[in-house]
């Protein structure tokens, strides 16, 4: 019960941050991201104080031999450049470019009820059931998927 209140109060903080700093405004973001037009340099701002408190703060919580609430750190192992990476942050780009919008963001501006944000949501949920429907990520054993969840029948890998 107490990770769980945790988890909401976080995720409530996080929600609030976003709003505060104006990365719920699509109008906000793409201002920032116009760096050859009308530029709005504040988002530099929000993005620069973030890493002034996430960089100490990963330095003294890796000290630690596990998190509070977990059983441990869960951390990437991965550390190449691969296509997959470099096609998929290319993909995030070109989508926050043009809509304004990041997943953080555009969950927690549902709470406007605004047409924009739910095309914006709807079309992520689409988009991550496609790539798990052609790319079927692994899962735990007996975890049903999403192919077999539209399907109603197991799915042989």
């Amino acid at each position: 019960m107490t990770k769980t209140i945790v988890a909401l109060f976080s995720g409530a903080l996080f929600g609030l941050g976003l709003a505060v700093s104006g990365m719920m405004d699509p109008r906000k973001v793409i201002g920032f991201l116009d760096v050859a037009g009308d530029w709005d340099p504040t988002l530099a701002f929000v993005m620069g104080g973030a890493l002034l408190v996430t960089l100490p703060a990963f330095r003294l919580i890796l000290r630690r031999p596990r998190p509070i609430f977990a059983d441990g750190f869960a951390l990437p192992t991965k550390n190449a450049l691969d296509r997959r990476l470099i096609g998929g942050a290319a993909l995030f780009g070109v989508g926050w470019g043009l809509s304004g919008f990041c997943p953080g963001p555009a969950v927690a501006a549902l709470a406007t009820g605004l047409t924009p944000v739910l095309a914006f949501v709807a079309s992520m949920l689409a988009g991550m059931a496609v790539y798990a429907w052609f790319f079927d990520l692994p899962r735990p054993q007996g975890a049903v998927g999403f192919r077999e969840r539209l399907l109603g029948r197991p799915v042989e890998r």
